[in-house]
C-alpha cells in the first residue's frame, strides 16, 4: 500500500486504463481459511455482498472471522472502468477501481445486516479517498448491491449510522452505494487472496471509528433512530 500527498481525483472512463478482455493472471480454486471456491457459480441458496472499506487485506479478515454464515471471501477490485486491471494499475489511480472485498454468504445462517454491521465498524467511512495513512482512489468506502433489497438496507444503515456519528462528533459519510450490475468485480492477484491468512503479521491498514452500529436483528432501521448503539469515548485509526 501507499502514501500519496496528492489531492486523488478519480478518472472519467475516457481517461481510465484500456485493461485487456481476459485476466492477467490465475486466482486460486479454494480459500485458505474456509476451505471452500473463490469463484463462482455458488451454491443454491447462498447470496453475494460487495464492500469497499480501504486496504482489502485487513477488510478480507474482517468478513472470514465472522462466527457463522460467511461460506468464502475473495479480494478484487470494482466500481471502476478498467476491464481486468492489475493491482499495479489500480495503485496507479487511472482504473477508477476500488479494492473490494466479495463475501458469499448463507442468509439463512447470517443476515445483510448483519455484514453491515461488520462493515461501518471495521472502518472510518468518513474519509473520502483515503483509510488511515493508505491515501487513493483505491481505498474509497463503498458498497456495491446485488438487489433492491440490498439497496434499501445499505442505505437505511448509512442513515442510520451517520446519526451515531454525528452524535459523536465524526464527520460525514462518504460511502457510495451504488448497484453491483455494470460494475464488474474482478478478482486480485493470488497472493492477495487471504494476505493476513498467509502472513498473520503482515499490514492491515483498516481501522474503525470505535462507533457501533448495534445488533441488526434488534434495530429497526428507516423508522426511528435505531436503538442499540453505542458510540465510543474517543475515536482513532490503526
Amino acid at each position: 500500500m501507499f502514501l500519496n500527498s496528492r489531492t486523488p481525483q478519480l478518472p472519467t472512463r475516457e481517461q481510465a486504463l484500456t485493461g485487456r478482455p481476459e485476466p492477467a493472471f490465475a486466482v486460486p480454486d479454494r480459500h485458505t481459511v474456509l476451505g471452500n471456491p473463490l469463484l463462482g457459480p455458488y451454491p443454491e441458496g447462498l447470496e453475494v455482498a460487495d464492500f469497499g472499506m480501504g486496504c482489502f487485506w485487513g477488510a478480507e479478515r474482517k468478513f472470514w472471522q465472522l462466527p457463522a454464515g460467511v461460506w468464502t471471501t475473495l479480494v478484487g477490485y470494482q466500481g471502476g472502468y478498467t476491464e481486468n486491471p492489475t493491482y499495479e494499475e489500480v495503485c496507479s489511480g487511472r482504473t477508477g477501481h476500488t479494492e473490494a472485498v466479495r463475501v458469499v454468504y448463507d442468509p439463512r445462517v447470517t443476515s445483510y445486516g448483519r455484514l453491515l454491521r461488520t462493515f461501518w465498524e471495521s472502518h472510518n467511512p468518513t474519509q473520502g479517498f483515503r483509510q488511515g495513512n493508505d491515501v487513493g482512489t483505491q481505498y474509497r468506502s463503498a458498497i456495491y448491491t446485488h438487489s433492491a433489497a440490498q439497496a434499501a438496507t445499505a442505505e437505511a444503515s448509512r442513515e442510520a449510522y451517520q446519526k451515531v456519528l454525528t452524535a459523536s462528533g465524526h464527520g460525514t459519510i462518504s460511502t457510495e452505494i451504488l448497484p453491483a450490475e455494470g460494475r464488474a468485480f474482478y478478482p486480485a492477484e493470488a497472493y492477495h487472496q487471504q494476505y493476513l491468512d498467509k502472513n498473520p503479521a503482515g499490514y492491515c491498514g483498516i481501522g474503525g471509528t470505535g462507533v457501533e452500529l448495534g445488533d441488526p436483528f434488534e434495530t429497526n432501521w428507516g423508522v426511528s433512530c435505531p436503538t442499540g448503539i453505542a458510540p465510543a469515548p474517543e475515536s482513532a485509526d490503526q
